[in-house]
């Protein structure tokens, strides 16, 4: 059941959720607007009559408009979200110690809200949410990275990780999760319609928000291969399930680092199409 709801005390009939549904189910009956019952299968459960309803008469999934922000001034301004995303920067050093468990839980949530494909909302988080718990599969990925040089195991292309064990060993510098005291992998089933795009915007969006909170990230494609290509034994370690793609993995925690301005790329590489 879709619980699709009308107030039809405050609904003025104007159409907007008619006419803004992408699934094109809903339809003015007896004046008002409503969904058929033959037609609830095919909604895509995307919300946007909740939203676009400028009196907040349309209720669906049990979900309330008084519940939801409204968007008048929301936005943030222009020009700061372009130096948020200009300044945004890899960080590759981190403070030891754990982020609040709070901000971390709010950082989740907010990027799960990212666009998915057909609305299919899989993105699984799996997050290591303490620095002595990713210390501990730092380890273990560390001695399977050691055991496979050892036996000459390490696939061709990918000799260099034979390097990063060495450093660990014996200076103690860790390049792959690079002191980081948060762990985070999006996983989605391969079933969906587009697995990997999911994870890599679901990843984008938690970004920036960390960065706006302050956090520090960096996109783990070491750590990635290390988990997916060298060590899938460390998917069962994780939890993830066998049927899910790993999209990408990123560090992240309290940065030990502060950039002071934007570096200066472009300009951008533009076709226009005729």
């Amino acid at each position: 059941m879709l619980d699709f709801i009308v107030n039809k005390e405050s609904c003025t009939k104007c159409g907007l959720c008619v006419t803004d549904c992408p699934a094109m189910i809903i339809a003015m009956t007896a004046g008002y607007p409503a969904i058929a019952p033959e037609k609830e299968a095919t909604c895509y459960k995307c919300q946007h009559c909740l939203a676009v309803c400028p009196t907040g008469s349309v209720s669906i999934l049990g979900l309330k408009p008084a519940d939801s922000r409204p968007l008048t001034s929301g936005f943030p301004d222009p020009v700061a979200l372009e130096t948020l995303i200009k300044g945004r920067r890899s960080v590759r050093r981190y403070k030891e110690e754990n982020l609040d468990p709070a901000l971390i839980q709010r950082l989740l949530e907010v990027a799960w809200h990212a666009p998915t494909g057909i609305n299919s909302r899989q993105v699984r988080f799996t997050v290591v949410d303490d620095r002595e718990k990713l210390a501990r599969l730092r380890d273990d990925v560390m001695s399977g990275l050691a055991r496979l040089v050892q036996d000459n195991a390490i696939p061709a292309g990918m000799e260099f990780f034979a390097g990063f064990v060495q450093m660990w060993e014996e200076d103690g510098i860790d390049i792959i999760f690079r002191g980081a005291p948060h762990l985070l992998i999006a996983s989605v089933p391969h079933s969906v319609a587009s697995p990997m795009q999911d994870c890599m915007i679901a990843l984008s969006y938690f970004e920036l928000f960390a960065q706006a909170n302050g956090v520090g990230t960096v996109w783990d494609g070491l750590a990635k291969w290390a988990i997916t290509d060298l060590l899938p034994e460390t998917r069962i370690r994780l939890g993830i399930p066998d049927d899910h793609l790993i999209g990408y993995v990123m560090a992240f925690g309290a940065p030990a680092v502060h950039y002071a301005r934007t570096v200066q790329h472009g300009p951008a590489i533009i076709h226009r199409a005729v």
